[in-house]
Order: structure tokens, then sequence, then C-alpha cells
């Protein structure tokens, strides 16, 4: 058996060995311990409580253990999928915050799988100047999110920018209301998504590149078509990328907070989970206790959809397999 000074020399020991490797990555578990898992930890402390962000003491704290989770599934209208109907009944919910943000996921990630890899597709191609417009599809990424909720905030707006020129084209423009109708919010929302659809397609082009060209030769000489190397090389040696993007699509999805800048209300229906958070936390009660409750759900929410995908991943092809 080792005794405890044996191991205590075996660490010391390891540490002198590699302190230079320890002292570099300093900074980052510093980072990560101050500004991540720290908030985490207290996120936690403060969701078992009736927090208001004034400080731990007694006449702004009130421990209510799970109180805050069993709230959000029990008597929060904004989150529930079936309401009172005025008539001793039930209806659907079609305002809840959960089938708002289900709704824009599933929409929007398939979408923007879709279009950003044949996106990719099309611009991997040896033309002179190609890079250019890898560029110029990319550049929309590096906006803000909060930023991009402004200006189309302001293209959209029933007088705005999109209008005047639908108007000019001759569009009777006098329905589109874009963000400002019930009818037509979300699907505006749907369509300005598509506005980062650059920063996906890097990725996929990533990818594409490691596909070796010798494998399309091949493909060639046995007389497959375009469509044909599509379907039977690009998608399956591409998978490993596709598996990445749509964990990433799901967590960016769940966690989208642009809608916010839009300065819409609730019956909108671009009244997504994150912005909840935010309105609980700052704009209501100052209810921070609460809000960090409804993190850790969505938290959750995200840990489960990940660990489903991962179990199912048996379709992903890694390269080193035969």
């Amino acid at each position: 058996m080792t005794s405890k000074g044996g191991i205590g020399k075996r660490i010391l020991k390891t540490v002198k060995k590699s302190w230079a490797g320890w002292l570099f990555v300093l900074p980052l578990v510093l980072g990560l311990a101050i500004f991540t898992f720290y908030p985490m930890v207290m996120s936690f402390i403060y969701s078992l409580y009736h927090y208001d962000g004034v400080g731990m003491v007694e006449d702004s704290v009130v421990f209510r253990g799970f109180g805050n989770y069993i709230e959000a599934f029990t008597a929060d209208q904004d989150l529930m999928f079936t309401i009172p109907d005025g008539n001793g009944g039930t209806m659907f919910n079609r305002n809840s915050v959960f089938y708002t943000t289900f709704r824009y996921a599933v929409i929007t990630i398939p979408i923007n799988l879709v279009l950003s890899y044949l996106l990719a597709v099309l611009l991997n191609r040896k033309t002179k100047g190609i890079g250019v417009f890898r560029l110029l599809i990319y550049l929309p990424c590096i906006i803000p999110g909060v930023v991009s909720g402004l200006i189309w905030r302001s293209a959209f707006d029933p007088a705005g920018l999109v209008n005047y020129w639908l108007d000019k084209i001759g569009v009777d423009v006098s329905g589109l209301t874009w963000f400002r109708g019930e009818t037509t919010a979300f699907p505006t929302l749907i369509i300005t998504g598509l506005w980062g659809l650059g920063g996906s397609m890097i990725l996929w082009l990533s990818s594409l590149k490691n596909i070796p060209d010798t494998v399309y030769e091949a493909a060639r000489l046995d007389g497959a078509g375009p469509f044909t190397r599509l379907i039977k090389i690009t998608v399956p040696m591409s998978t490993s990328m596709i598996f990445y993007n749509l964990i990433t699509g799901i967590i960016g999805a769940l966690q989208t907070f642009s809608t916010y800048t839009l300065g819409l209300g609730k019956q909108s229906g671009l009244y997504l989970y994150a912005v909840k958070i935010y309105e609980e936390a700052f704009n209501t009660a100052s209810r921070y206790g609460y809000a960090s409750a409804l993190s850790w759900i969505l938290f959750a929410v995200i840990g489960v959809l990940t660990l489903l995908i991962f179990r199912t991943s048996k379709w992903v092809y890694y390269g080193e397999e035969s």
C-alpha cells in the first residue's frame, strides 16, 4: 500500500516536472473557475431562494427549496402549454415560451443545416475569386446578435427600408407588417435568421476540404454523376460535421435572445425562453432566484437533448474507421 507521503511526493514531482505547462494553462483555469464555474454554482444556490439580486440578507432572501422549479411547471402561464379558457376548461397556449422556443428550434435548425451545407458545396470550388464570395457571406456573422436585431427591426418596420423598396418595384405593402404582426412576426424571424448561414458554411468547408480528391476521381471513373457523388461520398464523409453543427444548432436555437431587441411583447409569438429569463431577472420584479431556476431547467433540457444525440450517433463517420 502506498503511503500518503509517497503520493504527495509523486504529485509534487509531477508538478515540478510540468510546471511550465501548468503556468501556461493557469489563465484559462482561473478564467473558467471565476467566470464559469463560480457563477454556475451561485446560480444554482440562488435558484433555491426567492432572491432579488440585492444580497444574501434576511429581508431580501427567502429559502424556497425547489419551489421556483415547481412554480415554473405549475403556475407560470408563460411556460404552460395549456391555460384556462375562461369557461372552466383549458385551451392550447400558442404563446407558451416552451412552445415558441421549440417551434423555432425545430424549424430553423434543419433549414440552417441544409442551406449552409448546400452553400458550402457550391463554394467548395477551385475557382478564381471564390474566396471573396466566402468572405462576403461570412461577414454578417461577426456582427453581434443584438446589433443584428436592431438592424432588422429598423429594416422590417412597416415604414422601413424593406417595404420602401418593395413599394418602389410595385409590390402592395399595405399588409406587410413583418415583426409587428402576430401572423407575420415568426416567419419574418425565420427569414432574418438566414443572415448567419456563413458561420456554419465555414465549418462545412473545413469538413469538405478533408475529403480526398482521389475518392471523387474514382467515383467519376465509375460513372458517378454530381448528384450521386454528393449523396454517396460528400454527405457520408462529412457526417462528423453534421453531428457537430446539429448539437451547436440545438444549443444556439434554444438560447436565442436576439428577439429581445425587437421590442415585442408576449403576444407577438417571439417571446423565447432566453428572453423570459432576462425579463424575470431584470424587467419584472427582479426575480433572480426564479430566473436562475429557469436557466437550470434550460441547461437540463439541452443536456438531455445532447445526450440523446450522442446515444444515437452511430451514423457518424469520423475518418479513422475502415
